[in-house]
């Protein structure tokens, strides 16, 4: 899910960090936009998507700043100490809620420090593996892991979100035996399973999309109603 807040949040907005009440002329200078996320993940393609018409819209600058690190807490931490004058938006996604009950310590209320503007968009997990694994089922995948003897891992693009935590729900669903192998994001994650580095991944949508279009991944399943996509 990806939100607007105060500051811009989720892959909900959680829009203006601070302050946006009305203010006459808002905005009348470039507006920062935060993705806690590394360029090319759900938040960052989805913030950049939007940010295009809000400037072609608004007159002013909507820039995108990507502070990847500590799944979106590095970036939410960023925004947070933002001055709350409507001038800094954060693109947080389910993380933004996740995190205080997955860490001991976040470096942000997500409560007091931001508020929330809207939800943008929402979008479902995929299971997706490189070409080289001889599965294209999930009941293959899951006989190929076991076979592998704990030497198999998956990827994700940050410790504590969805994709994570959906490996991490999948393995003790089947009882199988997968490292998980976190990256700063959905872009480098995906490059990862594309070079065959961590070959399996639970990704969000938008960064896997093209590549499952281009057949450089190979869907097995997604989480949601829809139950497979190969």
């Amino acid at each position: 899910m990806i939100t607007l807040i105060r500051a811009f949040a989720v892959c909900t907005l959680s829009l203006f960090a601070g302050v946006a009440h009305a203010q006459t002329g808002y905005p009348n200078r470039p507006v920062r936009v935060i993705v806690p996320f590394a360029p090319g993940g759900p938040s960052d393609v989805i913030a950049r998507l939007l940010m295009q018409k809000f400037s072609e819209n608004l007159g002013q600058q909507f820039y995108v700043e990507n502070h990847a690190g500590g799944g979106g807490n590095l970036g939410t931490a960023v925004a947070a100490r933002a001055t709350p004058d409507g001038y800094t938006i954060l693109v947080a996604s389910s993380s933004f809620m996740i995190n205080p009950g997955l860490y001991a310590k976040v470096p942000y209320d997500p409560y007091n420090d931001f508020d929330p503007v809207t939800e943008i968009a929402t979008t479902p997990n995929v299971l997706v593996v490189h070409p080289s694994v001889p599965v294209k089922t999930v009941r293959e995948l899951i006989d190929f892991v076991r076979a592998s003897s704990g030497k198999s891992s998956y990827a994700n693009p940050g410790t504590g979100t969805p994709s994570h935590l959906s490996g991490e729900m999948f393995k003790l669903a089947v009882k199988i035996d997968m490292v998980a192998v976190p990256f700063q994001g959905g872009g480098p994650m995906i490059q990862s399973v594309i070079g065959n580095h961590t070959p399996i991944a639970f990704s969000s949508m938008p960064p896997a999309a093209p590549q499952i279009k281009e057949g450089r991944i190979r869907a097995l399943a997604v989480t949601s109603a829809k139950r497979s996509v190969a």
